[in-house]
């Protein structure tokens, strides 16, 4: 380019050979700019050299000196002297989202992709003078630093505030322009950073995405075995762009920030040398500070189909494939959220799914697509909630029918009819455990004798962190520790915990995936009559444990003994 600009002033006569090869010496010995040099040595005039960069770049050419006593001091925020300096530019007007910026080279590319990300303004360059720029900085920062200095005399000085001063009321953080989110969403730093988050927490094996948001403080949390972990601190101006980013992927509603919204994210990318297809659920809720964002990981790759490697109990596993192969009656899984009851229902559909069976699912939403399954999303906005979603199927000639969740009586009432009537039913309920589920259900609005004659069968749920295999290593626990989380004194005396010590396999944690646990509770006919009379749920319990049932505490005392988890994690997921 220096070439190309001597050329052109050659070619215009508004320079001789030997005033270019003069300046071009000067910028070999102290370097800078060509066009510099030529103003310096006074062998072309300022005017001369942006007129005809101006006709070069097809840039309109300002004079900036003209413009120095109406510059707006809240402008020079927004470019700091520093970066002003570093890339010999001075802001000149702003409107809404476009900055015009007077520069002395508008081919900076670098220059304009770093005041796009740190400002996140769009970039209009106009060319001015090198010279008027340089004083440009000098005059107009160095009287942004002396009002600067003055005003925090003032401050040391005044003992209080007068309370007739005029204050200005500071806008509310949901009052940002939303039509600038989607430009700002788009801006390259930060597809990259919101592409980055998505595909590190694939290859961390994510659960969950957390993207918070508080007053001076912005970060990304990804949840790893059950347990978060803070990933990433991007930097507070991009706090917006990146939420916007997301909700723009999931086709949510970025001007709407004072609500919650729903929505969905699929992607297909490439990693470690193949193609894989990924599904997010996303959830944008307002908080104090602005908006938090959480996205579900849906792994294809990563779900089990398969009933007997979910970490069932022999017996209980048994319990379970007999009552899914009934034709009618009731199946339940209860649990908290992200205890794998959707794995525990998806692993037992797939187990009968067959060209005979006629099979349909209600879902909110629907996580994984299952080839042979009806499954229909449900959409509360237009009316089509589980109890609707319900109605429906029983005009389908259904023979298994899974519903989501029973949350209200009216998709309980739905559901125990349609067990009654020669369907089997599956769905999930959030209880604490097996037994309380009979009370649950009753105080929804459900008849004693109609919970007693539609349910087969409930499993509870949890999920605990597994010991790393390639670290696992044996630890030392008195008899008496044991005995105290639910081991008798005889097997204290031969259970040998397992802990993992922490290695590059489990990324120094001790654990490595994780295994259910499941208490399985089948309603026999002693069960039945202690529901019709109204027994309190501990006598359920207890006549559930007589009758074989393994509790939760029992089931992971079960997987400590076996190696598959820790003390801690037992302790962390139950009660004894």
């Amino acid at each position: 380019m220096t070439d190309r600009i001597g050329e052109l002033l050659l070619t215009e006569g508004l320079i001789s050979e030997e005033s270019l090869q003069e300046a071009l010496e000067r910028q070999r010995a102290e370097g800078g700019k060509l066009g510099y040099h030529l103003v310096h040595l006074g062998s072309v005039s300022e005017e001369d050299l942006v007129h005809l960069l101006s006709e070069q770049y097809g840039i309109p050419a300002i004079d900036l000196r003209s413009l120095y006593p109406h510059i707006d001091r809240v402008l020079l925020e927004t470019i700091p002297e520093d970066l002003a300096t570093r890339y010999h530019v001075f802001p000149v007007h702003r409107t809404g989202n476009v900055l015009t910026l007077a520069m002395s080279d508008p081919t900076n590319v670098v220059a304009l992709d770093d005041i796009r990300f740190r400002t996140g303004c769009e970039v209009e360059p106009v060319l001015a003078s090198e010279f008027a720029i340089q004083e440009g900085i000098e005059h107009s920062y160095e009287e942004k630093r002396l009002d600067l200095a003055e005003f925090e005399d003032e401050l040391t000085d005044t003992a209080s505030v007068d309370e007739d001063e005029d204050l200005e009321v500071l806008a509310d953080e949901d009052e940002i322009d939303a039509s600038n989110l989607e430009a700002l969403s788009a801006d390259a730093p930060v597809v990259r950073i919101v592409n980055r988050i998505l595909v590190d927490a694939i290859r961390k094996g994510t659960s969950d995405i957390h993207i918070e948001t508080y007053e001076k403080d912005f970060r990304v949390r990804l949840r790893i075995d059950g347990v978060l972990y803070e990933y990433m601190n991007p930097p507070m101006k991009l706090r917006d762009a990146i939420i916007s980013r997301l909700k723009i992927m999931a086709k949510l509603d970025i001007a709407e920030r004072r609500l919650p919204q729903d929505g969905r994210i699929k992607i297909k990318m490439r990693l470690d040398d193949r193609t894989r297809e990924m599904d997010y659920r996303v959830s944008s809720v307002p908080t104090l500070h602005g908006e938090k964002v959480v996205l579900r990981l849906l792994d294809k790759e990563n779900l089990c189909l398969d009933l007997t490697k979910l970490g069932f109990e022999a017996g209980t596993l048994q319990a379970i494939e007999e009552n899914i192969s009934k034709p009618w009656g009731m199946v339940l899984v209860t649990g908290p959220t992200g205890s794998g009851k959707t794995n525990t229902l998806y692993s037992s559909i797939s187990k009968v799914n067959s060209p005979e069976t006629n099979i349909m699912t209600a879902e909110d939403p629907v996580e994984f697509n299952l080839h042979g399954i009806n499954q229909v999303q449900t959409k509360e906005a237009i009316g089509l909630t589980f109890a609707e979603a319900l109605r429906s199927f029983l005009r389908q000639d259904p023979d298994i029918i899974l519903i989501g969740e029973i949350r209200d009586f009216e998709t309980a009432e739905i559901a125990i009819k349609a067990a009654l009537t020669g369907h089997l039913v599956l769905s999930t309920l959030h209880t604490n455990d097996a037994p309380s589920t009979i009370n649950r259900l009753m105080n929804m609005g459900i008849e004693p004798f109609l919970v007693s004659s539609s349910v087969n069968l409930i499993c509870a749920q949890r999920l605990v962190r597994r010991v790393c295999t390639e670290c696992k290593e044996e630890v030392e626990i008195s008899p008496k520790a044991l005995v105290d989380i639910g081991y008798s004194p005889e097997e204290a005396e031969t259970v040998k915990p397992m802990k993992g010590r922490g290695c590059a396999n489990c990324n120094s944690s001790g654990y490595k995936g994780r295994v259910g646990l499941f208490e399985v509770m089948e309603i026999s006919e002693e069960i039945r009559e202690m529901i019709l009379t109204g027994c309190s749920t501990l006598e359920l319990k207890r006549q559930a444990v007589e009758e074989g049932m393994i509790t939760l505490r029992r089931a992971g005392l079960l997987k400590i003994q076996g190696g598959h988890t820790t003390i801690e994690e037992v302790v962390r997921e139950t009660v004894f």
